[in-house]
């Protein structure tokens, strides 16, 4: 009989056998009933082929192109029919050794591509092992479809190996499941798949966001042996593109909620502050307003003249973040306390572009001193006068005074000079400056400098991502860190997804970097594992190394921790040795102790590097 599984929203049970065959559901599920397959036509020798390669025919049809696959034997039907579909055209297959990574390079993909890959699993803890990427998902609001292979009924609840409660196993993280049953007759008749075309629509529209929040997708498939039959070339058929529907599985905006209207203020007073995935309608609406732009670096908004990069400095300024009267939000804010002081202030207006993430920004709430307006847009009427231009300017040049002209390179005039002691005195500038050693702002702004818009940029949860969001310029660039829950798991794997719809996609050259600290590097060493047969990708992995977890040195309770204590317990010292261990995963390896190495490293042709900088500070 069916089992009891704890309560999941939107969680379905679907049949794909015979009523006869199909036994009592939980009373806490619906239950869908397809057509018998035996009437259908003559199948692989194999009911879970069939389905399989039907299911995932349906999900390119609803608009999926990626599938990334980890191997497994429940999950081989699914595994071998994604190949074969991919041979017949019209879907890729990324094949990645472990289900943590698998989950990681599926995210990456959909933040490129805006659409979920699919990500095929077998049973037991490979489920489990996407729970890490499942969960960015969901907070971060990246679509994602989760295709788990399970035992059928039968096998269920009665200890047999590797098999455990799936459906629902990702708790309200993901809140569309459906626990497909086994099927058990050949073939595929139009009634079947019917029913698997509106469950694999089903999904995607769920993933993609087009009643709710977008994120992840459960599929639960259950199959029952043989697990698989050979699937020769001449019956799989690729989905003809105009029947493939692109748009149904892009990421939709918030919808539901009204838009406001606003006009720039009668007295200069707004700022719109663009968190993480805020896009670029944040830099129009600061410029429509007349309001300055505090834009983190991930927001996608990071550019135009209302640009202020020093904002948390001035936020703490009562001259400036005191002036505040009307702040709007888009995306979400993740990399300062100043924004949510400021958002928790008694009196502020605030109004918040409701994002894709599965939780509202709202830290007003919390402290119960001000109200917050959510809309689904802002439409800006009226025009900005020159009050509000230099309301704009004093914070953008108050920005540029506390950034000063950084680290200010030799006098290129006294190399051109007739006198041969500024031309000495320039020499010997130039040459201190290449044997200077690197600390995290010289890193941040050489990547920054050397990263252009066919390039994308993926920053790891360590102390960098904050000092290059507290400096680098404005430039138009594609930027991506996990800041759904902003841990430091899979980042090289999100990267690598990224990587892969990017060259898929474009016809330009672009190389795909990573910039992080040694312990984010280490959190995901699986990364780095490629299969023989596999595809790579051009991407670099700036690691700047610290030798342990620098970000904690900023906690309030160092102050009064010995220091033997915090760095035991929070910086976690480590000497790991990672030259030997990522060219013994076959990536090239470089290292950059000064700033004249690092200049010439970032612009090493090699298709895989990682790019090791001893960090001075």
């Amino acid at each position: 009989m069916a089992h009891q599984h704890r309560e999941t929203p939107a969680r379905t049970r679907t049949r794909t056998t015979p009523p006869s065959e199909t036994s009592k559901t939980s009373s806490t599920t619906e239950t869908t009933t397809a057509a018998p397959i035996a009437d259908g036509p003559a199948g692989s020798g194999s009911p879970a082929t069939d389905a399989a390669l039907a299911l995932l025919q349906e999900l390119v049809r609803a608009g999926v192109t990626d599938v990334v696959v980890s191997p497994g034997s429940r999950s081989q039907a699914l595994a071998l029919a994604a190949v074969a579909l991919e041979r017949a055209g019209g879907l890729t297959v990324h094949v990645r050794i472990d289900e943590r990574t698998a989950g990681f390079f599926a995210l990456g993909l959909a933040v490129e591509t805006q659409r979920p890959a699919a990500v095929v699993t077998t049973s037991g803890t490979a489920v489990a092992n996407l729970h890490p990427a499942v969960l960015e998902a969901h907070h971060s609001g990246v679509p994602m479809i989760v295709l788990s292979a399970d035992r059928p009924d039968e096998l269920r609840g009665i200890g047999s190996n590797q098999t455990t409660v799936q459906p629902g196993m990702f708790g309200h993280a993901v809140a569309f499941v459906r626990d497909v049953e086994a099927p058990s007759t050949h073939g595929t008749d139009d009634s079947v798949r019917s029913t698997l075309r509106d469950l694999a629509r089903q999904a995607v529209a769920a993933a993609a966001g087009h009643s709710g929040q977008p994120g992840p997708a459960q599929l639960n498939v259950a199959f029952r042996e043989p697990l698989s039959a050979g699937l020769a070339a001449d019956r799989v058929h690729g989905v003809p593109d105009d029947e493939v529907d692109l748009a149904f599985a892009t990421r939709r905006a918030h919808g539901g909620l009204p838009v406001a209207e606003l006009a720039p203020d009668d007295e200069p007073g707004t700022v719109v502050i663009a968190g993480h995935d805020a896009g670029e309608d944040a830099e129009r609406i600061a410029w429509e307003l007349g309001a300055p732009l505090l834009a983190e670096i991930t927001s996608g908004a990071r550019f135009g003249r209302n640009l202020v990069v020093a904002y948390r400095e001035l936020l703490r300024d009562a001259d400036f973040g005191g002036a505040v009267r009307r702040a709007v939000v888009l995306g979400h804010p993740t990399l300062s306390r100043e924004v949510p002081a400021l958002l928790q202030r008694q009196g502020l207006e605030t109004i918040v572009v409701r994002g894709p993430a599965a939780d509202p920004f709202d830290p007003a709430r919390a402290s119960r001193q001000s109200e917050t307006t959510f809309v689904s847009d802002v439409r800006v009427t009226g025009r900005t006068r020159p009050e509000h231009r230099a309301w704009v300017g004093r914070w953008v040049g108050a920005s540029r005074l506390l950034l000063g002209d950084g680290d200010a390179g030799p006098d290129l005039d006294a190399k051109r000079s007739a006198d041969r002691a500024e031309r000495n005195k320039f020499l010997r500038d130039e040459v201190a400056l290449r044997r200077r050693p690197v600390d995290r702002a010289m890193l941040s702004d050489a990547v920054w400098g050397v990263t252009w818009p066919h390039d994308r940029l993926v920053l790891g949860a360590s102390q960098i991502i904050r000092v290059a969001d507290g400096r680098v310029l404005g430039k138009k660039l594609r930027v991506h860190a996990n800041r759904g829950l902003a841990g430091i798991d899979g980042t090289v794997s999100t990267a690598l997804g990224i990587a892969a719809a990017l060259e898929h996609s474009s016809a330009s050259v672009g190389t795909t970097r990573v910039l992080l600290g040694d312990l984010t590097l280490l959190h995901d060493l699986g990364a780095f594992v490629t299969g023989t047969e596999e595809r790579t990708h051009r991407v670099q992995v700036i690691v700047g190394n610290d030798d342990g977890g620098a970000i904690f040195r900023g906690l309030e309770v160092a102050k009064t921790t010995p220091p033997e204590d915090m760095r035991r317990m929070m910086s976690t010292p480590q000497h790991v040795d990672i030259e030997r261990v990522v060219t013994g995963l076959g990536w090239e390896y470089r290292r950059a102790a000064t700033w004249g190495d690092l200049e010439r490293v970032l612009t090493d042709p090699a298709e895989r590097v990682v790019i090791e900088v001893p960090l001075a500070d």
